[in-house]
């Protein structure tokens, strides 16, 4: 059965969502990024993990390092390797941006959402981040009480 683009594009949506606990976003971008042809099918069946991932630069280009995509089942040998550093697609003008901020002590670029857009192509979601502290961590856990509180007193 062959899906449109807009049925694959509901259906991957690939959130790291411990980043949002133990990081406090500073800022947001959103990147392309450089993917292999086993690579970008093994997205779309939605097999991939952000968890570990985080961005580094290396000569002037922005790379993510430990995002997991899972090896595509119907590929030959020439599947891609599940840990491979990938590049990132940004404006130059948004790169020196970041790097100037990563210069700043506890600074972190995390990838916060993998996806698929309106023209097929992989994107990811990038945030500056700096990272929380314990009593930080407390609070966010209390807000997310009082909502789901809120939300079963509506029902």
């Amino acid at each position: 059965m062959v899906m449109s683009k807009k049925e694959i594009q509901k259906q991957v949506n690939i959130k790291n969502k411990k980043a949002s606990f133990e990081f406090e976003w500073l800022e947001q971008f959103t990147a392309g990024i450089v993917l292999k042809g086993t690579e970008i099918k093994s997205i779309r069946q939605g097999k991939a993990n952000l968890q570990e991932a985080y961005c580094v630069f290396h000569k002037g280009e922005l790379w993510v390092k430990s995002m997991h995509i899972s090896p595509y089942e119907q590929a030959s040998f020439k599947n891609h390797e599940p840990k491979a550093d990938r590049k990132l697609l940004l404006n130059k003008r948004e790169i020196e941006k970041l790097q100037g901020k990563m210069e700043e002590k506890g600074l972190a670029i995390i990838p916060t959402k993998l996806f698929i857009n309106e023209r097929g192509f992989a994107k990811v979601n990038i945030a500056l981040a700096k990272g929380k502290k314990l009593h930080d961590k407390r609070d966010s856990i209390k807000e997310k009480d009082i909502k789901r509180e809120l939300q079963r007193q509506q029902f």
